[in-house]
C-alpha cells in the first residue's frame, strides 16, 4: 500500500493500554495526535500529543477534543465485570453518541471504533466464527450489551458524511496490560488460579501491538464510501491455543510455575452468581472474583475466522506470540528491578 499522508488524528482513551499503543503508532509514523482521557498521562506529552481531560459524557470535553481532527480511532470503553448497568450505558452508550456528534460537528470523516467479540458471545462458545455471527437476543453482562449496543450505533451512522467501522479485537494482552496479565500472576501468586473446566477450550488473544495496527490499518483504508466502511472485523493472533497454554506460557514469561488446578464449570457458574448477588448486596465497586458470565468466558472455546481482516484491511500479525512473550517476559523482569 502506498504511503499513508499525515493526519491529525484522536484517540480516546490514549492513556489506557490499547489506547496508549495506537497513539505510540501514530506518533511513530508523523501523524499529530490528541488524546482524551479521564487521567492525567505525562508520558503522552512527553511524545508531543495534545491531551484533553475529561469524560466521555461530556458532550462539551467531547467535541473539542474532535475539533480539527481528520479521523478519530474511539478506543475508550468501560470494561470489566463490575459496576451498575447504568455505569456501563453511560460510558460505552451515550460516550459513544458523543463521539459520533462531535464528528458531525466538527467535519471528521473517519471514524474507527474498537468494540470486543463479546458484543457475539454465545453460551455455546464460538470456534471459526466470522462476521456473519448475529448479535444474541440477550447478554449476560452490562459490558457485552453495551457494546454491542454502542457497535450497531456506530455502524449506524455510516454514511455519506461519516464513514465507521468496528474492530473486535479479542484478549489483549502484552507489556503494560493493566487487566489480563497481572490478574493471571496475582492468583496464580496467591494460589488461586484455577481453570474452569479442564482448560482444554481453545481461544484467540491479540498481541497489543498487532491490534494497534490493526487501527492504524483500518482507519487508512477508511473513508466515505470504501469498501470497509460500516463494516466489523475480528482481530486475533490468528493463532489460537488451548486456554491452558496461553495462561502457562504467561505464567512462565512471569517466573512462574505452570498451574494445572481446575474447577468444574457447574461450580464456577454457581459461585459466580452468589459472588454476584453478595458484592451487589453489599453494594461493592471492586470486581466479584468469578461470574456467571466470566465462569461461561473462561470454560467455552472463544476463537475467531481473521481472512475478512486479512483480504479487507491487510492486516497480518506482525509480532508471533511467541515474541510477543519474550517482550512481556523483559517487561515484567524490568518491573522488578
Amino acid at each position: 500500500m502506498a504511503a499513508v499522508a499525515a493526519v491529525k488524528a484522536l484517540v480516546t482513551g490514549g492513556g489506557g493500554f490499547l489506547g496508549s499503543a495506537v497513539v505510540r503508532q501514530l506518533v511513530a509514523r508523523g501523524d499529530s495526535v490528541r488524546s482524551l482521557s479521564r487521567g492525567s498521562y505525562p508520558e503522552l506529552a512527553a511524545l508531543g500529543v495534545e491531551t484533553f481531560r475529561g469524560d466521555l459524557c461530556d458532550s462539551g470535553v467531547v467535541r473539542a477534543a474532535a475539533a480539527g481532527c481528520d479521523i478519530v480511532f474511539h478506543v475508550a470503553a468501560m470494561a470489566g465485570i463490575a459496576g451498575s448497568a447504568r455505569e456501563f450505558a453511560a460510558a460505552n452508550i451515550e460516550g459513544t453518541d458523543n463521539v459520533v456528534a462531535a464528528c458531525r460537528a466538527n467535519g471528521v470523516h473517519r471514524l474507527v471504533y474498537t468494540s470486543t467479540p463479546s458484543v457475539v458471545s454465545a453460551r455455546g462458545g464460538i470456534e471459526g466464527g466470522d462476521e456473519s455471527l448475529p448479535y444474541p437476543r440477550r447478554h449476560h453482562a452490562p459490558y457485552p450489551a453495551t457494546k454491542a449496543a454502542a457497535e450497531q450505533s456506530v455502524l449506524a451512522a455510516n454514511d455519506a458524511d461519516l464513514a465507521t467501522v468496528a474492530l473486535r479485537p479479542h484478549l489483549i494482552w502484552g507489556p503494560g496490560d493493566t487487566q489480563l496479565v497481572p490478574r493471571i500472576i496475582d492468583r496464580a501468586r496467591r494460589g488461586r488460579l484455577r481453570f474452569v473446566g479442564d482448560g482444554t477450550n481453545v481461544i484467540d488473544s491479540t498481541y497489543v501491538d498487532n491490534a494497534a495496527w490493526a487501527h492504524l490499518l483500518a482507519g487508512d483504508r477508511l473513508h466515505p464510501g470504501s469498501t470497509v466502511a460500516g463494516r466489523v472485523f475480528f482481530i486475533s493472533q490468528g493463532e489460537p491455543l488451548a486456554i491452558r497454554e496461553l495462561v502457562n506460557r504467561i505464567l512462565d514469561a512471569a517466573g512462574l510455575a505452570a498451574v494445572s488446578a481446575t474447577i468444574p464449570f457447574p461450580v464456577a457458574h454457581a459461585l459466580g452468581g452468589v459472588a454476584e448477588a453478595a458484592f451487589a448486596l453489599a453494594g461493592r465497586g471492586a470486581e466479584p472474583p468469578m461470574t456467571r458470565f466470566l465462569a461461561r468466558q473462561l470454560s467455552t472455546p472463544h476463537w475467531f475466522d481473521i481472512s475478512a481482516a486479512r483480504r479487507d484491511l491487510g492486516y497480518e500479525p506482525r509480532v508471533s506470540i511467541a515474541e510477543g512473550l519474550v517482550r512481556l517476559r523483559e517487561h515484567l523482569a524490568s518491573e522488578q528491578g
